[in-house]
Order: structure tokens, then sequence, then C-alpha cells
């Protein structure tokens, strides 16, 4: 009878896993989501007719979750040719530094940036309103969240020098970077406002 049982068990779990298999096969492993990106299968295996061996084992393995564990997994890494870069290069594919929100589902929303200085905000749906991604990444900012703040040259006398937001902020592309301080720098209340911080988060009065 045990051996029955066992024998039932084994056959079940090959059918089960047959057919996961098949499923994952048949939906071409459906789409991956990473932080604000989205990846889907179909659109490369039925709407360009590739084979899963096209990107796995020699680009990407073979693993949910392996690139989001992967530190290498960067936009810069992408635009040396590497993972979605070596067919995203402007000729096998769109370049990886075009259409952006075709994997990046969601604008950056708004950064508060509290160093060099704190309280200090950018809004990605105000700049993306006729500019593209590409308009600040790859040249002025990295494709990463808070990137600029954890560069210790991201400070007033560089964007005076046209670097990073001076690029734009020059008094012609865009009002002057040392005019209209108030528009980025929204000072302790507007921090307090945004953060829920000041007396009113502490339960004092």
């Amino acid at each position: 009878m045990k051996s029955v049982t066992r024998f039932l068990i084994i056959t079940f779990l090959a059918v089960t896993t047959i057919g996961l298999q098949l499923s994952y096969a048949s939906d071409g492993g459906g789409e991956i989501t990473y932080k604000s990106t989205v990846f889907s299968h179909d659109s490369h295996v039925d709407g360009m007719g590739l084979d899963c061996d096209s990107c796995h084992d020699g680009i990407f393995e073979m693993e949910a979750g392996a690139m989001a564990a992967n530190p290498a997994f960067s936009m810069e890494a992408i635009y040396q040719g590497e993972f979605c870069g070596a067919c995203h290069d402007g000729d096998t594919a769109f370049a990886s530094d075009e259409d952006c929100t075709t994997c990046h589902v969601k604008d950056g929303g708004d950064m508060l940036y509290t160093e060099p200085v704190k309280s200090v905000i950018f809004s990605h749906e105000i700049h993306a309103d006729g500019f593209g991604c590409e308009s600040c990444h790859t040249g002025l900012f990295k494709m990463e969240a808070l990137a600029a703040q954890k560069n210790e040259n991201f400070v007033m006398e560089a964007l005076y020098q046209g670097e990073y937001c001076g690029a734009c902020h020059d008094g012609d592309t865009a009002f002057a970077s040392n005019t209209r301080c108030a528009t980025c720098h929204i000072g302790v209340k507007g921090y307090n406002r945004l953060t829920g911080g000041g007396k009113a988060a502490n339960g004092s009065h």
C-alpha cells in the first residue's frame, strides 16, 4: 500500500511540474516587475519571435528575481551593452537610452533631497511635460533614485557652472539656477509638510 501511495504522489508531482513548465512556456514567462520597470516576455517571445534561449542563460539567468538581486544590473551596465543592452543598442532594437517609458512605467515622482542641504524638491512630473527621460538621463543624472545626492560634487556651485540642473537652468533654456530659489528649496516648513515632521509629528502642541 505504501508503495502505491508513493507511486501516486510521485506521479502527481511529476504531472504538476510538467504542467507548470508547459504553462510557463506557453505564456512566455509573463511580465516581470522590477522597481518601476516592467519587462514583458510576451512582447519579446510572441511579438518578436524570440526563443527563451535568446536571452537565457547567456544574458540572463533562468531564475525569477535573479536580476533584482544582482548588484551589477544597472542602467549604466545596460548602456554599456550588458543585460537588456545586448539587444537594445539602437541596431537590433531601440537604444536603451531612448523610449524609456516603454519599460519604465512610472515617472520618478517627486524627489526629496536631504543632502548636501535639507529640503530640496525635484518634480519629474513638471519636467516630463515636453521632455523625455533621456533629456537628463544618461548624460546629466544616473537613472537611480537620489544618485546625485550621493555625489559630493552635487552642490550649487556646480549648478552655477552649468552642471546637473544648471545644464538647463542657465537663464536661457529655463530660469537660472541662482534665481527663484524657493521653487526647489522648500525650507523647513515645506519639508515638514511633505514628511509629516515638526510639532504635529512628535505629538507636541
